[in-house]
């Protein structure tokens, strides 16, 4: 097996990580959502789920831009598929920075709002 086949196995595999990420992180978010919906004052269960799904997506979304740069920088060096990839990374980065807006209500950059009691 060569080199370029087993980077690009690798690749595939991490890929596969996010895809697990994402699916996993949505069934627990949905067990935890069915689980307390009844009990949980009116919205916040509803938040909570948005939440923890909007992460593991996030989360998720971190795992495949990798395996793509992994594939395409080591196994598919071309002018033409490293622009693909940019283009990919930049729509999953705005995917990404827009899904962390909507959770968290702002920017990456922003430093967190910390209530006072």
């Amino acid at each position: 097996m060569q080199f370029t086949e087993i980077i690009s196995i690798a690749g595939y595999a991490i890929e596969a990580v996010g895809v697990l990420v994402i699916l996993a992180g949505s069934a627990i978010a949905s067990f935890g959502f069915l689980r307390t919906y009844r009990l949980a004052a009116d919205g916040v269960a509803y938040t909570t789920f948005r939440r923890a799904l909007g992460r593991s997506i996030i989360l998720g979304l971190e795992f495949l831009i990798a395996g793509d740069i992994i594939r395409t920088v080591v196994v598919a060096d071309t002018l033409e598929n490293v622009a693909i990839l940019g283009l990919i990374i930049l729509m999953r980065t705005f995917l990404s920075v827009t899904l962390h807006l909507e959770i968290e209500g702002r920017w990456p950059w922003q430093p967190e709002k910390h209530e006072s009691n």
